[in-house]
């Protein structure tokens, strides 16, 4: 692995972490950034670089998982029958479902048609107009704990969540929208929305991995552990901070920076 190419992994993991679950896009950014700069795919060709642009989300899944470990160790051990008002495998399941479905179907389409600038510029306009009109909204009364939340809410945020199966719209962005739309307070939506992520994206990641296997080649190793840790470092700094900052800001100023960037992005590119 040469130094610049090191580099470029590296920025690319710092990328995916710093914008996983934020609601900017993190796909979005990455196409972003190495379609405009960083060309992997000069040095991992192009199907191991749409790869790697899911593997090193494994990274910010296991961030994920060390941030609400005590949320999924309680998930564990408790009883799917119980009475208590809690959050349980169910709704998770509930939620993730649509998209589930949906990503298996259409993997090869979205991998082949839909990993390009125009399209991501597409995502994050339409995603920012939904943000909007989620923080526009003003329900009767607000659910603060993610232990609130029903199955019909969770399978309707995993309804909104196939959104995001285009590259720009960002899954944190429409399942947090959908939240507060179904009366979840921001909090209480990225809390599910997280949670939900780690077995859809796990799932996500497997089965690129599994369809581009034959592409594979064991050189590429290093850059994939690289980009994976670098992700996951970022995404514990940026996960912290954004769950501090998400009732307090909510949805309409990372909405303002999807068109700023969008704006930056049309000045550089076309």
């Amino acid at each position: 692995m040469e130094m610049m190419e090191f580099i470029k992994v590296v920025i690319l993991g710092m990328f995916e972490g710093l914008t996983e679950f934020a609601p900017v896009s993190s796909t979005g950014h990455m196409i972003l950034v190495d379609e405009m700069w960083l060309k992997t795919d000069l040095f991992l060709g192009d199907y191991v670089a749409n790869t790697f642009k899911v593997f090193i989300q494994l990274g910010s899944i296991l961030a994920v998982v060390v941030i609400f470990r005590d949320r999924f160790r309680e998930l564990l051990l408790s009883s799917q029958k119980s009475k208590r008002a809690r959050l349980k495998w169910s709704h998770i399941i509930t939620g993730l479902l649509p998209a589930a479905i949906l990503g298996f179907l259409f993997e090869d389409f979205i991998d082949e048609h839909l990993f390009m600038l125009e399209t991501v510029l597409i995502g994050l306009g339409a995603g920012a107009v939904f943000m909007i009109a989620a923080d526009l909204h003003q329900p009767k009364e607000w659910k603060e704990s993610v232990d609130q939340i029903n199955h019909r809410q969770a399978f309707t945020i995993g309804m909104f969540q196939c959104l995001s199966l285009w590259p720009g719209f960002s899954r944190s962005g429409a399942t947090i929208s959908a939240g507060v739309l179904m009366g979840l307070s921001h909090r209480a939506a990225a809390d599910f929305t997280f949670i939900m992520a780690v077995p859809i994206m796990l799932g996500a990641s497997s089965l690129s991995i599994v369809n581009n296997l034959s592409y594979f080649q064991w050189t590429a190793i290093p850059y994939f552990a690289v980009g994976f840790l670098s992700a996951f470092l970022f995404a514990l700094l940026s996960i912290r901070f954004f769950l501090k900052l998400i009732n307090h800001v909510k949805l309409i100023p990372f909405a303002i920076y999807r068109f700023l960037l969008i704006v930056v992005i049309c000045f550089l590119y076309f």
